[in-house]
């Protein structure tokens, strides 16, 4: 074949007329000569494993037909309806200035790359990580993932695909194993309720800290942390508490005077086993606590609790902590599932979600996320907390690691920990070192009077990585993978350093002995074919992904590709510390560089921090670099914070724990448009005190608003900031930013937008951009390599970069799509969107349109229905029959339905869906005409379980053909039945009940 064959073997699209070659080698591309030309190639010749179209549901012939019914020729002419002009950018996708003049990241390749160099690819980040033995601790240990949780649940799309279980119907199998993660952690703690997962063990103990000054009302002004809780705990908190104006009081708590100054305290939180590992029993502290008052809280080791007190046993009000040493990788700090659980008292205040029985139609026990009222999708403002997404994924991994073992086995795992501990410490006490009393550990043996960074260094010759925890003392913390060959490899190079005598085996395994039953199970092992069964028994209960859409508006739940997630395996990335050396983390270090350059290529931002793991978490972020700036330049007065009454509950929830006081903005009754008139009036009202503006774009109600660009002139000609909710991201790539639009700041769902998995409810991840003007008051953290921009005052979370081990996903989409790839996803799923409308229009009222056209989203209006007995409720129950999810209920507008059907679904799903909606539309249609009265029909009793079909007795006006076979395709396509009546959503708040009945199972 000559030089001008070869050139016909090169395919390429155009993104802002810019040739991309999208099917040859990547090496090719850039290394050989002969495909920098213009000439075309056989499709025929490239590669078979390309995921643009994979991972873009609609096939070509597909698109036409949809175009054809939108009476449109072509995407660029939808686009051309969709999005207002001088909206769109025509440099979208395009570097930023300041970019062009890096050479050491180029930026998102124009040409995306195979699955199998994906995998080349991370297999070569990985590399770069370096695995040594770490007794590091400070809240992150080494652990055995058993492998059926890992084969199972970690890498299972049954569970890492589905959504946060509101549809209480179809989430029975994770209610119910997040209920035993509750009742798990109900046992350990000894308390009375706890809350199904939390970010962090850190913020965890912040959100705590806010819970105690809520609980007084404000009125009291100071919160007591130990000076011996781990360091960024108090970091978090204090950051947490300068917002809110109240005092940190750091201190040791054994000489602090409560009984004088405890009146002004809200709480009083311990680290146990503390910063040094000791054990302390609090029972007479907390005694002198609460007669103050104070609430007391215990920041606890999970695992210690199998051995020691209970936080209840010791006084503790509140306990916070972490699990992920139950089974879940250290991931170099995440995800993990924190926790909060308290005393019956407070449950009504503890942040996050909360799982609880109820009963359903039938009278059966089911479960249901319980007392909703306090959380911020309906407080709002008035919420003490912003969690949203939280760890469910994990949270389910870690509850049921504790079933995998159970309490035997759990036990065993603590007491050898201990006991290695314990045969550690009396070596080298016997070695002449200063070893803090070894008799008041769990896991960790603390080192006085030594040159700490000449002894670290000295392991790290060894592949040893050891805490220095001040210039005179170090730490080993042990866990559930050490050994005792790993403890006589630790003595013998400590005993070297001292220049004592080295133990010999001999001696070794006599001290052994004194130190009863180390070493001798690794855990019960009793997988069996019940793990295996229980675990399929759960998942079958569901819908995740795996078995259907799941259109909720504002959630874009697209595809999450097996080849993005298969990295998150790796030990390479599992098994680091997030607090070790940066040589040990190159891998991490270099992907968490160029994920930063591929954000602000997106976003047309200048620097990004990818430490917020929630998107909660990246608002709360990114309106304290707003405020953080303005107290910089002499403007710290500013205090008012505009925001639509169509945004998220998250936005006012982190206004207020930023401390801004919120000021609503009304919405044009015809349009959804933000209202432009009360914006200018209300900003030039407050321009001497107005911090900023946040507004979600496209917005909430589905639409790319006109006006976008001068609210936010608006804004930024009376002094104040914008804030863009990045919730809607899905929509923009390729067409416009939000720092094109003149935003400053803005966080990024990576969890919607960049595909990596919703997990049941978490894990999310939560990035913030900024213009160069904030860049400095980004989050950091007493961990983050140097390089990395941020306010060491600012600490959000319990590592740098939070929950890094799934940035790999995030990372592999980008580069698995390409600029193509990535421009092509938000043209499908704005085509998507607006085939459904036109489809549906004609059955349904849409709340909101622009010129007919939505943007990636759309409302349909379930009110007009109210007459006929039909709530929103109703329809989203009864497409359970039909083996769907529902839209999102009641959001922004209440009883109406957002349908978000993303890029990844194609026409056969889009057509099920719609039909599913038209079929009933028409059994409404039914009430109306008295065929079915408004007391019994399809919807009012929905959903329609196995139990109810094969009743003996149908007292219905309809079949039982219609009630769970509405539609043929329901049953030739595999039936997922509802293993549940409809929920009884208010009695289970009225009884609320926690924990599973026999808390014992733990």
């Amino acid at each position: 074949m000559n030089k001008l064959n070869i050139l016909n073997l090169v395919t390429k699209k155009n993104v802002n007329n810019k040739k991309i070659y999208l099917f040859t080698s990547a090496n090719s591309i850039n290394n050989n000569r002969f495909f920098q030309n213009e000439q075309k190639i056989d499709e025929s010749l490239k590669s078979s494993d390309f995921l643009v179209e994979r991972h873009i549901g609609p096939n070509q012939e597909q698109i036409d037909l949809m175009l054809k019914k939108l009476n449109l020729s072509s995407i660029q002419q939808l686009i051309e309806n969709v999005i207002p002009e001088h909206v769109r950018d025509p440099n979208a996708l395009q570097k930023n200035k300041n970019q062009q003049n890096q050479d050491k990241n180029q930026g998102i390749p124009e040409r995306a790359l195979t699955e199998s160099e994906i995998l080349e690819h991370m297999k070569k980040i990985a590399s770069q990580n370096k695995i040594c033995k770490t007794y590091i601790g400070e809240g992150f240990y080494d652990t055995h993932t058993p492998s059926v949780i890992l084969r199972n649940v970690f890498e299972n799309p049954g569970w890492y695909t589905a959504y946060t279980p509101y549809q209480a119907e179809i989430s029975q199998g994770r209610l119910e194993n997040l209920l035993n993660f509750q009742t798990m952690i109900v046992e350990l703690t000894g308390l009375d309720v706890s809350n199904a997962s939390l970010l962090d063990e850190s913020s965890a103990a912040a959100e705590a800290a806010i819970l105690t000054n809520a609980n007084f009302n404000g009125k009291r002004r100071k919160f007591f942390v130990s000076e011996n809780a781990f360091p960024v705990t108090i970091e978090c908190i204090k950051t947490r508490a300068e917002q809110l104006n109240f005092e940190v009081i750091v201190g040791n708590e054994f000489e602090f005077d409560f009984e004088k100054e405890g009146k002004d305290i809200s709480g009083v939180l311990v680290q146990n086993p503390n910063n040094q590992g000791q054990i302390q029993d609090y029972t007479e502290l907390f005694g002198k606590v609460k007669q103050q008052k104070c609430i007391p809280i215990m920041a606890c080791d999970l695992l210690s609790l199998t051995l020691m007190k209970t936080p209840k046993q010791m006084g503790a009000e509140i306990a916070v902590g972490n699990s992920q040493r139950f089974g879940v990788p250290m991931g170099y700090g995440g995800p993990h599932a924190a926790w909060m659980s308290s005393i019956d008292k407070y449950k009504r205040k503890l942040p996050g979600r909360i799982i609880g029985k109820t009963s359903d139609s039938k009278g059966n026990t089911v479960l249901r996320m319980a007392l909703q009222t306090r959380e911020q999708h309906i407080k709002r403002e008035k919420a003490t907390s912003n969690i949203c997404t939280a760890q469910a994924l994990l949270a389910n991994m870690a509850a049921f690691y504790g079933i995998y073992h159970g309490p035997k086995g759990l036990l065993q795992i603590s007491s050898r920990i201990n006991k290695l501990a314990q045969l550690l410490g009396k070596i080298l006490s016997g070695s002449g070192f200063q070893v803090l009393e070894i008799q008041k550990v769990f896991d960790t043996v603390c080192v006085q009077g030594v040159e700490a960074e000449k002894i670290r260094e000295f392991l790290l010759q060894s592949e040893i990585n050891v805490r220095k925890i001040n210039e005179e003392s170090f730490s080993i913390s042990l866990d559930e993978t050490c050994t005792l060959e790993d403890v006589y490899k630790l003595a013998v190079l400590l005993q070297k350093f001292k220049g004592c005598q080295e133990i010999s085996q001999e001696a070794f395994a006599d001290i052994t002995r004194e130190i009863q039953g180390v070493g001798i199970q690794q855990g019960l092992q009793r997988e069996g074919q019940f793990m295996q069964q229980y675990l399929t028994y759960l998942e079958r209960k569901d819908i995740a992904l795996n078995k259907s859409m799941i259109p909720l508006g504002s959630c874009t739940m697209k595809l999450n590709a097996a080849s993005q997630l298969i990295p998150v395996s790796w030990p390479q990335f599992g098994k680091l510390h997030p607090y070790v050396p940066q040589e040990q983390a190159k891998g991490y270090i270099e992907m968490h560089a160029n994920m930063v350059e591929y954000l602000k290529q997106v976003t047309k931002f200048d620097a990004f921090s990818l430490q917020p793991n929630s998107g909660a978490t990246g608002e709360y972020a990114g309106l304290l670099a707003i405020k953080g700036y303005q107290k910089s330049i002499g403007q710290g007065h500013r205090n008012i914070c505009l925001i639509p009454t169509s945004a998220h509950g998250t936005n006012p929830a982190s206004a207020i724990l930023a401390g801004f006081t919120i000021i609503s903005v009304n919405s044009e009754s015809q349009n959804g448009y933000v209202d432009l008139e009360d914006l200018k009036a209300k900003a030039e009202k407050y321009k001497d005190s107005l911090a900023c503006f946040m507004i979600t774009y496209p917005s909430t109600f589905g639409i790319y608003e006109d006006g976008i660009k001068s609210a936010i002139d608006i804004i930024h000609e009376n002094g104040g900031q914008v804030y863009m909710d990045g919730a809607n991201m899905n929509a923009q790539i390729g067409y416009t930013s939000p720092g094109y639009l003149g935003a400053d700041v803005c966080h990024l769902n990576l969890h919607k937008t960049f595909a990596i998995p919703h997990g049941g409810g978490g894990p999310g991840l939560g990035p913030i951009g900024v213009k160069a003007h904030l860049a400095k008051f980004l989050p950091g953290h007493k961990y983050s390599p140097s390089d990395v921009l941020g306010s060491r005052d600012v600490t959000i979370a319990q590592s740098a970069f939070s929950s890094a081990s799934i940035i790999p996903i995030s990372y592999s989409y980008i580069l698995q799509l390409g600029l193509y790839g990535l421009r092509r996803s938000t043209e499908m799923a704005i085509l998507n969107a607006n085939y459904l409308l036109n489809i549906l229009k004609p059955h349904y009222q849409i709340v909101y349109n622009r010129n007919g056209y939505c943007a990636h989203e759309f409302i349909i209006d379930i009110r007009p229905f109210k007459k006929f007995g039909i709530k929103a409720g109703d329809i989203s129950k009864r497409l359970q029959d039909f083996s769907f999810h529902s839209p999102t209920v009641s959001f922004p507008i209440p009883e109406t339905l957002m349908i978000e059907p993303t890029e990844s679904e194609d026409l056969d799903e889009l057509n099920r869906l719609a039909e599913a909606l038209i079929t009933i539309r028409k059994e409404i249609q039914q009430i109306e005409s008295g065929e079915y009265s408004q007391d019994d029909n399809p919807l009012i009793n929905a959903p329609h379980t196995q139990a109810d079909i094969i009743a003996t007795e149908w007292n219905h006006c309809y079949s039982r053909e219609v009630a769970a076979f509405p539609l043929p395709w329901v049953m030739s396509r595999g039936k997922q039945w509802p293993p549940i009546g409809r929920a009884d959503e208010a009695m289970g708040d009225r009884n609320f009940v926690g924990v599973q009945d026999n808390k014992k199972t733990f």
